[in-house]
């Protein structure tokens, strides 16, 4: 993906089965060669201990009681999106990696009761 261009994005921009938004193609791209750079520069894990750092936020205490208490982004989540964001990540933010620090596991937000808690 990193190594896309015009003719990928077109054909993309094409495809009626994905969103065929030119911003988000060219991100995803852009951020396919940063994660290939951050890997030679840091490593194959530094993506997992980037994440990890952002998860691990000290004012968590505990299963939240109700879903009004999940938070949509923490400082963990706006400290990764600045630190991505300068090393070439785009079309990303706070809450979309915290939803991301969520589904991946790193963040367990189910609340109390949950059967998944």
């Amino acid at each position: 993906v990193a190594d896309y261009g015009p003719p990928e994005i077109e054909r993309l921009l094409a495809d009626a089965r994905i969103i065929r938004h030119r911003g988000k193609i060219e991100a995803t791209i852009a951020n396919a060669d940063a994660l290939l750079r951050l890997w030679d520069r840091d490593g194959e894990g530094a993506l997992t201990a980037l994440l990890e750092v952002a998860a691990a936020d000290p004012a968590r205490q505990g299963r939240p009681a109700r879903l009004s208490d999940v938070p949509s982004s923490t400082p963990g989540s706006a400290r990764l999106a600045r630190e991505l964001k300068a090393r070439g990540f785009r079309f990303l933010g706070p809450t979309t990696l915290y939803a991301a620090l969520q589904a991946t596991g790193f963040v367990d937000d189910h609340v109390e009761g949950c059967h998944c808690a």
